[in-house]
């Protein structure tokens, strides 16, 4: 089996389209053919089947594709590991920060790694728990920092912290002027994640334990940064960190609606692959974290 039969094979699967996928390659369509049809020739069952003007693939099909994938992750690891031992180097770190903390724990976290390894690079990733969790399952990112992630084989997650998720909102929200309740809370709109961020399925589940109307989302934001300013001068509100809220930038404007119902407790982790090849970079900011985590965050 070769590896760029298995490449070409993967981009097909992906487009569903021959055509494409030799635009796509810079291939032809017939060389593209016989590689398709070297693999099913090695394998002795066919790998595609026609469906309308594309083509999609068989069962045995989707089983290759899973572990090509899982092949290729695999050489991609052995080449970086090679890398960094025939060459010696401190190394790179890929992370992911979840968008909700990465203001208040990166500038901090990244001067003590500088400080330890002066030649360290780092690339930073700044997302949704949902994206963060499938860029590291797929080996895109070394490591993430992010809401402990369980019941999930393929990644080890260590704690660092305790943090709180509360609800906000400008802090001359007519919402003051009176005892605040959950109910009154669905009175107004909401800026939110995606649903399939757990923060938004947390407050969700708040509204739907309660029997209470979800809350009506009028604007679905990945990013924090518009935050302070798009609620400061509306009537929504909103869902964010403690720590954020405390110490990000331009919150000065914002208050917290002080509710036990809608106060998130989780714990927030660093994670990292259970399996595959792990920089020694890496190792050493993870074990940086569990031992100093608190101290990235916040005041301390």
């Amino acid at each position: 089996m070769d590896l760029r039969d298995l490449t070409y094979f993967a981009t097909i699967a992906e487009l569903g389209h021959l055509g494409r996928a030799a635009e796509r390659l810079n291939r032809s369509q017939p060389a593209l053919s016989k590689s398709i049809q070297r693999l099913e020739e090695s394998l002795g069952t066919r790998l595609f089947k026609r469906d309308g003007r594309r083509i999609k693939l068989t069962d045995v099909g989707e089983l290759l594709l899973e572990r090509g994938r899982q092949l290729q992750l695999n050489i991609a690891e052995t080449e970086r590991e090679v890398r960094d031992f025939a060459g010696g180097l401190i190394g790179n770190i890929r992370l992911g920060c979840a968008a909700s903390m990465a203001e208040y724990l990166l500038p901090r976290l990244t001067e003590s790694l500088l400080q330890r390894a002066p030649e360290l690079t780092l690339q930073l990733s700044i997302g949704q728990d949902d994206l963060l969790k499938e860029s590291l399952r797929s080996g895109r990112l070394d490591a993430i920092i992010c809401p402990l992630i369980v019941d999930d084989p393929h990644v080890s997650s260590y704690p660092i912290l305790q943090d709180e998720a509360v609800v906000v909102a400008s802090a001359d929200h007519p919402l003051f002027a009176a005892p605040i309740t959950l109910h009154s809370l669905c009175q107004y709109r909401w800026v939110l994640p995606a649903i399939t961020v757990s923060s938004r399925r947390w407050i969700d589940n708040v509204f739907a334990t309660h029997h209470l109307p979800m809350p009506q989302v009028q604007i679905e934001a990945n990013s924090i940064s518009m935050l302070p300013r798009l609620i400061e001068r509306t009537r929504l509100l909103s869902f964010v960190a403690r720590e954020t809220l405390e110490h990000g930038h331009g919150m000065s404007r914002l208050r917290a609606v002080t509710l036990d119902e809608t106060t998130m407790h989780r714990t927030v982790a660093v994670s990292i692959r259970a399996e595959g090849y792990l920089p020694p970079a890496v190792a050493a900011m993870v074990e940086l974290l569990k031992e100093r985590g608190r101290s990235f965050f916040g005041d301390n």
